[in-house]
């Protein structure tokens, strides 16, 4: 049942990029950019964005773009860490990773394109948010996709690797890598169905722990 809902709304978010990418200029990155993001993937975090508007009673067209903003950085953030200088991964969902497929300089402008195409989605003018809200979402995904967030995490994992380190600081790692984006799902439906500050903190902090919990499993099962 779970396996059928995440094809499902991974569908829907695969749908929804095609359709976003054809209305732009085509260009030679499209081909890897979709390769990245829409072939494969379970899209855990756009399935956790539906289900926590769900509370707040707010439809999936509200929250669509917020899903396909964080696929992309996940998806940005994926193909970076399969390149020969981070993790070095030759296949990524069953497949080559994007550098084997289509280049190591290709992979980092295509993941580097999916970066700032996340921010594009939702500052687009057809969503239909208010600009303070589109602001505060901005902020937040800019905040927990960079230094601060998931580059700051993989930097940190990076250097961790092969070293004894204070579990304290593994779970700070982990925090920054997987926790921050979850986060973020949780926050942006906080910030879309106009919930406190206080609400939105806690709802933020509660999706991090998550995040942590899906990494910890991750690692496991690796």
């Amino acid at each position: 049942m779970i396996e059928n809902k995440l094809k499902k709304n991974a569908k829907k978010i695969d749908q929804f990029l095609i359709n976003f990418l054809k209305k732009q200029k085509k260009t030679s990155l499209v081909s890897p950019m979709k390769y990245g993001v829409i072939s494969g993937g379970k899209k855990i975090r756009s399935t956790i964005i539906f289900d926590v508007g769900k509370i707040f009673k707010l439809s999936e067209k509200k929250l669509i773009n917020i899903c396909s903003a964080v696929e992309c950085i996940h998806s940005y953030s994926l193909i970076h860490d399969d390149l020969p200088c981070m993790d070095n991964d030759s296949f990524r969902r069953g497949k080559p990773s994007t550098h084997k497929k289509f280049g190591e300089a290709t992979a980092v402008l295509a993941g580097n394109s999916l970066l700032t195409l996340a921010f594009e989605i939702i500052s687009d003018k057809k969503y239909k948010l208010t600009s303070n809200q589109k602001n505060d979402i901005i902020r937040l995904l800019a905040f927990y996709s960079g230094h601060t967030g998931i580059a700051g995490g993989q930097e940190l994992d990076l250097k961790f690797e092969n070293k004894r380190k204070k579990f304290n600081q593994i779970i700070e790692m982990q925090k920054n890598k997987t926790g921050k984006l979850f986060n973020f799902c949780f926050q942006a439906v906080a910030i879309i169905a106009k919930r406190s500050k206080k609400e939105k903190i806690f709802l933020g902090k509660l999706g991090e722990e998550i995040g942590l919990l899906f990494q910890l499993a991750d690692d496991f099962l690796d």
